[in-house]
């Protein structure tokens, strides 16, 4: 099978080709940034590239992404750019390609203010019915791209699934007062602990998209 893996030099797709490099599959590896796990170095919203990257892809497992410690150092339309463009031209060479796996990696913080318990709830409950609210445009342009994903999927059969993961990358932080407050290990630690203890869900798709 050939693979293809966007955002290898970040900590997951990197992870990803480290594990998948001592199989038999044959791995095409994407990233901004060169690194020793990167084979074809480029932008996802380079539509040429992906269309080259794409030939002979049987799977995409889609990590690259501007993430919530950028909301401080890019703007809105490298969001944009990136999180809506970037994954719209994987989906779009994809289906060209007849390519027989997307996995869209998505994240916990699409949820946003939806996890803002009740006054009198110690924690949100989060179900199948839970509607994201996104805080930020991280959250919003993660959320439009599980949308295209969902697209893609009932407009061309591309057979999608979606991932809403915890933080798991080593920058600090986004919110100045956060970082002021509490060492970043704690950060971190409390993120990731809140996330689970929130979200029922480690995979999040309508059951049309499986």
């Amino acid at each position: 099978m050939k693979i293809l893996v966007t955002g290898s030099a970040g900590h997951l797709g990197e992870a990803l080709v480290r594990t998948l490099q001592n199989t038999n599959h044959n791995i095409i590896s994407l990233d901004l940034l060169d690194s020793v796990f990167t084979s074809q170095v480029g932008s996802i919203c380079d539509r040429v590239l992906v269309e080259q990257c794409m030939k002979g892809v049987d799977a995409v497992l889609h990590t690259a992404t501007l993430h919530k410690p950028h909301v401080a150092t890019h703007s809105r339309q490298n969001f944009v750019d990136t999180n809506i463009t970037g994954t719209l031209n994987l989906l779009e060479e994809a289906a060209i390609a007849g390519v027989s796996a997307f996995v869209f990696t998505s994240t916990t913080s699409t949820f946003g203010s939806a996890l803002t318990p009740p006054a009198d709830a110690p924690a949100a409950w989060v179900t199948e019915d839970i509607a994201p609210i996104p805080r930020n445009i991280y959250g919003v342009t993660k959320t439009a791209a599980e949308d295209l994903c969902q697209l893609f999927h009932r407009s061309h059969r591309l057979p999608c699934v979606v991932l809403r993961t915890s933080r798991f990358f080593p920058e600090a932080d986004d919110n100045p007062k956060t970082r002021q407050m509490f060492e970043d290990g704690n950060v971190k630690s409390n993120e990731f602990s809140l996330s689970k203890s929130r979200s029922g869900r480690r995979s999040e798709c309508p059951s049309s998209c499986n």
